[in-house]
C-alpha cells in the first residue's frame, strides 16, 4: 500500500476535518469525512478505508463505543485523535483496539509519521520472517536475534517480548496488554515483571540502554517499538 491509501476522518469539528483533509491530500492520501458516529459507521462499511482517524468526542455516541463496534469487523488501523488526554482514556482506547492515540492539538508531522507507521505495519509481508532495526536483525522463523552479525542471547521471555514488539512496530502496547500476552491474564497487575524484563531487553538490544532508540516508554501507558 502506497500513499494512495484511503483515510476516513470521523470528527464532528469541521475545522479539524478541513485541516486534516488539506494535510493528508497534500501527502497524496485519499480522504473521506464523517461528522458523526452514525455517518462514520455507514461510510466505513460502504467504503472500507485503509485507516480510520477517530475522534472520541462525537455528538451522537462515545468514541470508545464506536471503536468497539468498528473492531467487531474492521481489522485495519484506527488512530484516535482526541482532546481527552487522561491515561485512563488512552489505555482504554488502546486496549479496545486502537492502533495509536494522539492528543489534540498535535503536530501534523507527528500525525503523518504515525500514519506511515500504521500503513507500513498493516502492509507488512508476513512471509518474510527477517526484520531489521538499526544494526540488529530478528529472524522470527529461526527465533534468532543478531546485532552487527553476532547472535544476541535472549531468554525465552525476552525473545517473546521482543518478537511481540517487532510484530507491532510503531503501535503503543499497554502494560496490561504486554503482561497478558507474555505472562497470562493472572499477571495484568504485576507491572514489576514488565519493568524488569524491559530493562534487561534494553541492555541487550539498545546501543545505550539509558537512551533507548527502539523500545520507547509511553509514560503511564506502555511502550512503543520503533524500528529506525
Amino acid at each position: 500500500m502506497s500513499n494512495q491509501a484511503t483515510i476516513l476522518i470521523i470528527d464532528d469539528e469541521a475545522q479539524i476535518r478541513k485541516l486534516l483533509q488539506i494535510t493528508l491530500e497534500s501527502n497524496e492520501y485519499k480522504v473521506l469525512q464523517a461528522a458523526s458516529a452514525r455517518e462514520g459507521a455507514i461510510m466505513a462499511a460502504s467504503h472500507p478505508p485503509d485507516i480510520i482517524l477517530l475522534d472520541l468526542g462525537l455528538p451522537d455516541m462515545s468514541g470508545h463505543d464506536v471503536l468497539l463496534q468498528l473492531r467487531e469487523w474492521y481489522t485495519r488501523p484506527i488512530i484516535i485523535l482526541s482532546v481527552q488526554s487522561s491515561e485512563e482514556d488512552i489505555v482504554q482506547a488502546l486496549d479496545n483496539g486502537a492502533n495509536d492515540y494522539l492528543v489534540k492539538p498535535f503536530r501534523t508531522g507527528e500525525l503523518l509519521a504515525r500514519i506511515r507507521s500504521a500503513v507500513r505495519r498493516d502492509a507488512g509481508d508476513e512471509n518474510d520472517p527477517v526484520i531489521s532495526f538499526g544494526n540488529k536483525q530478528i529472524d522470527l522463523s529461526a527465533r534468532v536475534v543478531k546485532k552487527e552479525g553476532e547472535i544476541i542471547k535472549l531468554t525465552t521471555t525476552e525473545y517473546a517480548l521482543l518478537a511481540l514488539f517487532v510484530k507491532n512496530e510503531g503501535k503503543v502496547l499497554t502494560h496490561q496488554y504486554l503482561l497478558k500476552e507474555i505472562w497470562g491474564p493472572g499477571y495484568i497487575n504485576q507491572s514489576q515483571y514488565l519493568r524488569v524484563f524491559i530493562a534487561q531487553l534494553r541492555k541487550k538490544i539498545e546501543d545505550d540502554a539509558n537512551r533507548p532508540l527502539h523500545i520507547i516508554t509511553e509514560s503511564g501507558v506502555g511502550y512503543r517499538f520503533v524500528a529506525t
